[in-house]
């Protein structure tokens, strides 16, 4: 995206000439080898100022790399005094994030024994006018890969999946959407979906390093198309009717991403559970 990549030399070039700011990082999917990237991918960029307070308080600067639409600002109370955050939206469509460091607070970052997650998942030193990155410690992309579930969490994401349908169920006969789509939004497919989609995927790649990106994100490319097919089906519009058919696919969804699961890692799979709890879910939504 040229408009992107011009902000990105403004940036730099502001930074260079600024004898406040001490280095410049980028951060993120732009420097991340696993992330997918398009125009719409943000900047995410660190500036490690000498004292940052004129530039947390004062918001001038941000207009020298466009016009603002919208400005997200979290301080350093936020961040338990670490660093603040100043999330832009420019007119032309480039969102930039700033993470605004103290140069102090910069290098104990950097010397802790690990990297934290923003560092570990990519980064590009810009600029550095003190060597103050030297002793960086290069990323291990690990914090994004995939994980082997314990036989107990892989238990416990069954038994709450199971669980958490009824309350689907119990929303639905009342025709409580709002619950209904909370449950199985934001519980059911970010808190057991997502993580047994992930599990599935790194089992089929023999547990090697592999990531399906932020809330799958990359799901679409590692599952086979009809098990696409299986996955969008778990999405719903407003009716009643369709959310009854996107909770039964999400149980067919578990039940066979769960067994195939179970069986590589040789772990029980709650058949019964499974058995009595749709029996639950036949049973209410078949109430007068």
């Amino acid at each position: 995206m040229k408009a992107r990549e011009e902000k990105l030399k403004q940036i730099i070039s502001w930074a260079e000439g600024n004898p406040d700011l001490r280095a410049v990082l980028l951060t993120s999917s732009l420097v991340n080898p696993y992330a997918p990237v398009d125009d719409f991918s943000d900047l995410d960029i660190e500036l490690v100022f000498e004292n940052m307070n004129e530039y947390e308080n004062d918001k001038k600067w941000i207009d020298l790399f466009g016009k603002p639409i919208s400005m997200i600002e979290e301080n350093e109370t936020y961040f338990d005094g670490k660093h603040a955050m100043k999330m832009v939206l420019y007119t032309d469509h480039v969102k930039v994030d700033f993470k605004l460091y103290h140069k102090l607070e910069f290098l104990k970052e950097i010397a802790e024994e690990t990297l934290p997650e923003d560092w570990d998942v990519g980064y590009k030193v810009l600029v550095d006018k003190d060597d103050l990155t030297k002793n960086m410690k290069p990323p291990t992309y690990q914090s994004i890969m995939i994980r082997k579930p314990t036989e107990q969490g892989f238990q416990q994401l069954m038994n709450d999946f199971w669980w958490d349908t009824t309350y689907v169920a119990k929303c639905l006969k009342r025709g409580d959407l709002f619950y209904a789509k909370f449950m199985s939004e934001n519980v059911i497919r970010t808190d057991y979906l997502v993580p047994l989609i992930e599990w599935y995927i790194a089992a089929n790649s023999d547990w090697k390093d592999i990531t399906a990106n932020k809330h799958g994100r990359l799901f679409k490319k590692y599952l086979s198309a009809e098990l696409w097919i299986k996955a969008e089906a778990t999405f719903a519009g407003s009716s009643i009717e369709d959310n009854w058919n996107a909770l039964y696919a999400a149980a067919d969804l578990v039940h066979e991403l769960g067994t195939a699961l179970a069986k590589k890692l040789n772990f029980r799979y709650p058949q019964k559970l499974e058995d009595d709890i749709r029996n639950y879910l036949d049973e209410v939504k078949s109430m007068p």
